[in-house]
């Protein structure tokens, strides 16, 4: 419990520090794991989220908290990449890189995110390459 402490005490700070920000929920899975997610949106470039993988016990929680910038923001889709760390059943350093594609012109604020995250195991000082499928979905979205 000890090292969540400092992930929710970052996630607080994001949420409060901005008047632009929107939150973010998302979910995403592979063939081995899944992630529940809550976002912020700092600006149009630069966000964050606090992910959580399910299907592990309350003792082996294992939280995820990257930084995000988007290199190429269109209409229909955004490209992204950002680095962040990972504790608990997985130490490490992970560096996600994706595109989220915007399927729906009367959702804009839904997105199928495909996501490569390469992960620094510091445990087994071994690099992992995981990929994920995702829906994010921003709410409240002020400029659609």
């Amino acid at each position: 419990m000890k090292k969540l402490i400092p992930f929710i005490v970052l996630f607080l700070v994001m949420v409060s520090s901005s008047a632009y920000a929107q939150l973010t929920t998302s979910f995403y899975i592979n063939e081995s794991n899944s992630k529940y997610a809550i976002g912020y949106e700092f600006n149009e470039k630069l966000w964050a989220d606090f992910r959580l993988f399910s299907g592990t016990s309350i003792n082996n929680l294992t939280p995820e908290v990257v930084l995000n910038y988007n290199f190429l923001r269109r209409e229909n889709y955004y490209t992204y990449a950002g680095g962040g760390i990972v504790v608990n059943n997985i130490n490490g350093f992970v560096f996600p890189i994706g595109i989220g594609i915007k399927p729906l012109v009367n959702l804009k604020n839904l997105s199928l995110n495909i996501e490569l995250s390469p992960l620094y195991e510091t445990r087994f000082d071994d690099i992992f390459i995981m990929g994920f499928v995702g829906v994010r979905y921003v709410i409240d979205k002020k400029n659609n």
